[in-house]
């Protein structure tokens, strides 16, 4: 599965294509098998289907790299293909906690799953609020991901010494995750978080559990020696850090039918990202004072929208940000390079540090 790169004829970018589908095919396998009879008892009958249109169309990083780690110590195998592929169910965890926190109304160009849910409550006129009843769907629904991830993983077939390997990294991780979650709940543009603390959110919220993360579990699983582990855990923080910095780029200026989220979604959620930090710090007085009105404006239009992102480019934050990026990803492209890997994981690693940076949604 992993003859890839310039030391095979199967280009790196077919091979991923080729994982994601493997990945995928598992996940649905699970879903089927598990997830939808338990999903029955709910009484709610579109919760598969909510849960389908979260799965279908990712892109399957987390998966991706971790059976990359397991790649690092272990030949291809069929069941640590099934256990990186349970990363999906985390991931639609965390994206359905966050839709509901974000009170995001769309999600890969389709209403988020509160939103799906809240329609089903108001067709059967059910009693009591339909939007809070899609709210507590769409938490209900995450907190079974989170349940069916670590199951799907821990039923992957792998034998249960390998596995014990990955649990202390997996319980890291997730406590990661929701941590960054709740420190999010308070990023508020108003309050101009000092630059470490955005970056403190930024890796615990996304950057960890997408790339270090997921590498450092499948490494361990594969029995690599920590040395390895630093180095991939290295990279993964480096090229984590530049996939959400990549994500609060799009949030801003990503274009709405790519992105599958509304024009200027952050701010008009006032969020502290990294380049609204990042703005504000480097504007001159008389501009930092305009982003201060715009802070305050509780109510944005699609003018208030467009000003506020062009004082972002004016402060130079934008360019600013691109650059963190571009180091971010020379820094994991060093480390993969001298790294003791594999040339065909080495390949594959590279592929992904790009894929991840140079992404438009």
């Amino acid at each position: 599965m992993l003859a890839i790169g310039r030391h095979s004829p199967v280009p790196v970018t077919s091979w991923r294509a080729s994982l994601r589908n493997s990945v995928l095919r598992s996940v649905n396998d699970f879903v089927g098998q598990r997830c939808a009879p338990d999903l029955a008892g709910a009484r709610v009958d579109i919760a598969a289907e909510v849960l389908m249109t979260f799965l279908d169309g990712g892109k399957c990083v987390r998966s991706t790299f971790a059976y990359l780690g397991w790649r690092c110590g272990a030949d291809d195998d069929p069941h640590a293909l099934t256990a990186a592929a349970s990363f999906e169910l985390l991931h639609a965890f965390a994206l359905l906690q966050d839709d509901v926190m974000d009170s995001s109304t769309l999600r890969r160009g389709r209403p988020a799953a509160h939103v799906a849910f809240a329609r089903w409550h108001r067709e059967r006129a059910l009693s009591g609020s339909a939007d809070r009843f899609g709210e507590a769907a769409a938490v209900l629904l995450g907190d079974l991901c989170l349940v069916w991830a670590a199951q799907m993983m821990r039923e992957s077939g792998l034998a249960g010494a390998i596995l014990e390997r990955a649990w202390p990294r997996y319980d890291a991780m997730r406590t990661e995750l929701a941590v960054g979650q709740f420190a999010d709940l308070v990023n508020d543009a108003a309050e101009v978080p000092d630059w470490e603390s955005v970056l403190d959110v930024l890796r615990r919220k996304s950057g960890n559990y997408t790339v270090r993360r997921p590498l450092e579990i499948g490494a361990a699983m594969a029995g690599c020696d920590e040395r390895l582990i630093a180095m991939l855990g290295a990279y993964g923080a480096a090229v984590g850090e530049a996939f959400q910095l990549r994500d609060d780029v799009l949030g801003i200026f990503g274009a709405p039918e790519v992105t599958g989220k509304p024009a200027g979604s952050d701010l008009v959620e006032h969020k502290a990202t990294s380049v609204v930090v990042a703005a504000h710090r480097l504007a001159a007085p008389a501009v930092r004072r305009q982003l201060d009105e715009l802070v305050g404006t509780p109510e944005l239009d699609d003018a208030d929208i467009a000003r506020w992102r062009s004082l972002i480019v004016a402060t130079g934050a934008l360019e600013w940000i691109e650059q963190l990026i571009d180091s971010r990803l020379t820094q994991a492209l060093e480390l993969v390079e001298t790294g003791p890997l594999d040339p065909v994981v080495r390949d594959a690693l590279a592929d992904m540090a790009a894929t991840c940076t140079e992404r438009a949604a």
